[in-house]
């Protein structure tokens, strides 16, 4: 069998997690026997096996994590790229950001607060310029429209009306 890491709880129920780091997680009741624990991770054995295998795949197959010299270095050419792409489709959208900053985030490109301030991430700066046109034109529309529903789509599509291909550029 193989080895896992107990995680009790107040909650009811069993669950299996494979971590990024190829742990295998086990989250149980508190009150539930060892046994009973045991049997349900003997019992899932297979499916342990395959998604520990498709996490070390995934390990194995990623680019090393830029070192912070190499974070440093995005942050400083997104903020001499990302201003004038900001100030040239604000004054055509007829919107005004109130701030600006970039950050490291890894699990999202750009973002827009309640109070209109942008925020992009570093990482942007690794995409082609038609995306990060994307993205910063994305964020401005938030200016006006706070969500993603259809009003939103509209306003994107009509100042790029081909955002759906820049898109597939981000992935």
């Amino acid at each position: 069998m193989e080895p896992f890491e107990l995680i009790r709880s107040r909650r009811k129920t069993l669950a299996l997690e494979i971590t990024k780091d190829c742990r295998v997680l086990v989250r149980a009741p508190r009150t539930l026997s060892r046994e009973r624990i045991d049997a349900f991770v003997a019992s899932h054995q297979d499916w342990i096996a395959r998604h520990l295998e498709r996490q070390r795949l995934r390990a194995a197959s990623a680019p090393p994590a830029p070192t912070p010299a190499e974070i440093e270095a995005l942050k400083a050419r997104a903020r001499v790229v990302l201003p004038p792409k900001i100030a040239y489709w604000s004054e055509k959208m007829g919107v005004t950001p109130t701030g600006f900053r970039v950050t490291s985030a890894r699990t999202r490109y750009g973002s827009c607060s309640g109070k209109n301030s942008l925020c992009f991430s570093c990482f942007l700066m690794n995409s082609p310029e038609d995306a990060i046109e994307l993205v910063v034109v994305h964020e401005l529309c938030h200016i006006r429209v706070k969500n993603h529903g259809p009003d939103f789509y509209a306003l994107l599509e009509h100042y790029l009306p081909d955002y759906r291909e820049r898109k597939r550029h981000l992935r």
